[in-house]
């Protein structure tokens, strides 16, 4: 479980992927506090974690099983998101991460995973596809970037 001391290293990567464009809808760089706020958020905890993956003693990425919606009803539907440092991709860190995820949801007995990515983000629909997901809906133009408006696709699996 990510703890205090890794908000700063979940911070930096995220705020890469901001910076990068393409695989999260925020468009300014989240403050430390934004994303401790962020990370104790997914309560409880023992259901919705927050997760580091290290190597060599450093945070190389981060991933969560998110609340899918408030209302009881959706109880048992996560939704999974991560993050890899730009330094670490293409060494599999984001197919472990995933790996880790769904394995983490099945244990904590929830029932379906999704999953919310850019449409034209080969590099994870890859990943879901290989995982098993499947792409369940599409909105179009849904996110404004600053300079372009993105499709969103909508995945989910059955845990």
């Amino acid at each position: 479980m990510a703890q205090d001391s890794d908000i700063q290293a979940i911070t930096d990567i995220y705020n890469q992927a901001v910076s990068a464009g393409g695989s999260t809808a925020d468009l300014q760089p989240r403050t430390i506090e934004q994303r401790l706020e962020w990370v104790h958020s997914h309560t409880p905890r023992e259901q919705y974690p927050v997760i580091v993956m290290e190597e060599n003693h450093q945070v190389i990425a981060f991933g969560s099983l998110s609340r899918f919606h408030p209302r009881s009803g959706y109880d048992g539907v996560v939704e999974l998101s991560y993050y890899v440092d730009e330094g670490a991709r293409g060494h599999g860190a984001a197919t472990a991460m995933v790996q880790w995820l769904l394995d983490e949801a099945k244990h904590r007995g929830h029932r379906m995973a999704t999953a919310l990515i850019f449409a034209d983000n080969a590099g994870s629909i890859a990943l879901m596809e290989h995982y098993g997901f499947s792409r369940f809906g599409l909105l179009p133009r849904a996110c404004y970037d600053g300079s372009r408006f993105l499709d969103m696709s909508y995945w989910c699996k059955e845990l």
